[in-house]
C-alpha cells in the first residue's frame, strides 16, 4: 500500500521496521515513537555491547534482550537480525520495509560517519567511524539480503508498507506529520 492510503494508527502498537543498513530505520522508528507514544527499540543497541566499537554481545544474551523487549505492549523496533524475526513477527501489529538503493545506503553511511556527531540509534559510548567491513556489508551483503527482506515482507500477514526510495521515506514523514 501507499503511505497516503494508510494512517500511522493502521500499524497498531507494535511496529517492526526492516531494511538495509543506513536506510533510515532508526530515524523513522524514533519519529514514529514520538508521534504515537511508543517505546523505540533499536536492535543494533541490543545486539552490540555499549562502550565498544560495535562488538557483538553473546548470541543468547541478545536473544534474551530481544525477547524481553517484544514482550511489552507498545513499541516500534528497527533492525533486521533474522535469528529473532519469527518471535518478533508473532508479536508485531505492523511492518514497514525501507528498501532504498545500495548507493543511497552508502551515501547515508558516509554522511553518518564523517559528519554526524550524534544520531538516533547510536551505540552508547561507541563511535561511528568509516570501516571497510561496513562498506563491504552495505555494498556486497546487503544487496543479497534485499530479496530476503522483500520475501519476508510479502509473506507477513500484517498491515504493511514498503518505502522504496529516500523520496518515499521523506513523503512518509510528511504524510504522517512526523518530526525528525
Amino acid at each position: 500500500m501507499r503511505v497516503a492510503q494508510m494512517k500511522l494508527s493502521d500499524f497498531g502498537d507494535r511496529i517492526c521496521i526492516l531494511g538495509p543498513s543506513n536506510s533510515g530505520k532508526s530515524t523513522l522508528a524514533d519519529a514514529i515513537a514520538r508521534k504515537r507514544g511508543l517505546t523505540p527499540i533499536h536492535l543494533d543497541l541490543l545486539f552490540h555491547l555499549p562502550n565498544t566499537d560495535w562488538l557483538q554481545r553473546p548470541r543468547d544474551e541478545f536473544i534474551a534482550l530481544h525477547d524481553a523487549a517484544i514482550a511489552s505492549e507498545r513499541w516500534v523496533m528497527d533492525g533486521n537480525y533474522s535469528v529473532c524475526m519469527p518471535q518478533r513477527f508473532q508479536r508485531a501489529t505492523g511492518l514497514i520495509l525501507l528498501d532504498i538503493s545500495t548507493p543511497a545506503s552508502l551515501l547515508r553511511y558516509f554522511r553518518r560517519t564523517l559528519f554526524e556527531k550524534e544520531r538516533r540509534g547510536a551505540l552508547e559510548g561507541g563511535r561511528d567511524s568509516t570501516k571497510w567491513d561496513m562498506i563491504h556489508h552495505i555494498a556486497v551483503t546487503t544487496p543479497k539480503n534485499r530479496s530476503r527482506y522483500r520475501a519476508t515482507f510479502d509473506q507477513v500477514n500484517l498491515p504493511k508498507l514498503q518505502l522504496s526510495s529516500v523520496r518515499a521515506i521523506k513523503k512518509c514523514f510528511q504524510d504522517w506529520d512526523l518530526a525528525r
